[in-house]
This record gives C-alpha cells, sequence and structure tokens, in this order.
C-alpha cells in the first residue's frame, strides 16, 4: 500500500512571491515533512499512576505547558495537561510506547496519517504565522508548542530552531490545503522557496 501525502495536490517547488533580488539565504524555505510517526499520549484521568518516570527513547514526560523535550530523533510537544503528542523518525518506537504505557493508565493513538505538517524556515517565519494567529509568537522560545488557530484552522507550532527560526506546523489532514495556502499566501511579500 502507497501513502498519499496530505499535501500531494498543492505542495510544488520552486521560488515565489518577492524573491528576484534576494539572497536566497534570505527568503522562507517551506516544506511538507512526510513519513514521521505522531503519537498522542494522554493519561486517564483517574489514573494513580505517575508518568514522571516514564522512558520513550530516552525522553522524560513533562507536564509544563509550552515546553517540548527532545533528541536527535524524537520531539515530545506539551499538549495540554497531562497530554503529550510524541513526533519521531522512529517509525517503531509506537511499538515499545504501547508496551510500556498500561492502557488502563493511557491513552495512546496513532496519528501518523491523520496530519499535515508544513516546515517553515528563515528570519520571517514568525512575522508569517503573525499574520493568521493572534499569539505573541516574540515571546515563543526554542523547543517551545502551542494550540492555537491560522485563519480559523486549528493547528499546533512547534519552533524546532530560533537562528534563523523553523517551526513544524500540525494540522488534521483535511485542513492541511487550507493551512498550506493560508501559509504560502502570507508568505509571497516576503519571498518563499517551496521544496
Amino acid at each position: 500500500m502507497s501513502l498519499v501525502s496530505a499535501l500531494a495536490n498543492v505542495h510544488s517547488t520552486g521560488q515565489f512571491g518577492d524573491h528576484e533580488g534576494k539572497d536566497e539565504n534570505n527568503i522562507l524555505r517551506i516544506s511538507e515533512i512526510k513519513n514521521l510517526l505522531i503519537v498522542q499520549i494522554v493519561k486517564y484521568k483517574n489514573s494513580k499512576v505517575s508518568f514522571e518516570n516514564i522512558d520513550i527513547d530516552g525522553l522524560k514526560l513533562k507536564d509544563k505547558p509550552l515546553s517540548v523535550i527532545n533528541n536527535k530523533d524524537t520531539r515530545i510537544l506539551w499538549n495540554g495537561p497531562q497530554n503529550w503528542l510524541l513526533v519521531s523518525t522512529k517509525k517503531d518506537l509506537l511499538k515499545n510506547i504501547s508496551q510500556n504505557l498500561n492502557e488502563t493508565d493511557f491513552a495512546v493513538t496513532d496519528l501518523s496519517h491523520s496530519k499535515a505538517i508544513i516546515e517553515i524556515e528563515g528570519q520571517d517565519t514568525k512575522e508569517v504565522l503573525k499574520k493568521g494567529c493572534h499569539f505573541n509568537f516574540n515571546t515563543l522560545d526554542k523547543n517551545n508548542s502551542i494550540n492555537s488557530t491560522y485563519n480559523g484552522i486549528t493547528f499546533t507550532v512547534d519552533l524546532l530552531d530560533d537562528n534563523p527560526d523553523k517551526v513544524r506546523l500540525f494540522a488534521l489532514r483535511s485542513f492541511g490545503e487550507s493551512l498550506y495556502h493560508s501559509v504560502t499566501d502570507a508568505s509571497l511579500e516576503f519571498g518563499f522557496k517551496s521544496l
């Protein structure tokens, strides 16, 4: 079975917007990220189990707002109280998670094929995000994440780096094309390279 990416019908490569005469390193880079494991982990409200000692790919769950814990392959985003979104290049990690988290204490849901992922990198990344979201992105630091809306589309922002700014945007697959159009439209004034 072959998988069709969430943005297969809209994402095309090339340079767009106000890119002429600009150094290629100074324009935004926009790409679709595919083939990641995405798992939602939620501790049940009535569970008495402690999550602080649970190890997933060498990382411990933290119940701290906006936080992202990470290593080279895996990022765990705080998604809400006792609720996390795990994103990893290690597809076999799901089996490990399912074995280590008791189903009477945790809900573990594979969301890998239900999300569209857009990555934006460049000095104007936060300016693009400000155009469609009311959050003050000047306060968002590296390895922080938020849940909000972009032009009415619910999305998650994961700030991967801050020099230059690099973010991953996660949205439901069914809204992926709309989010992509909104983000690329907002990027036109800065110029962008679609990878």
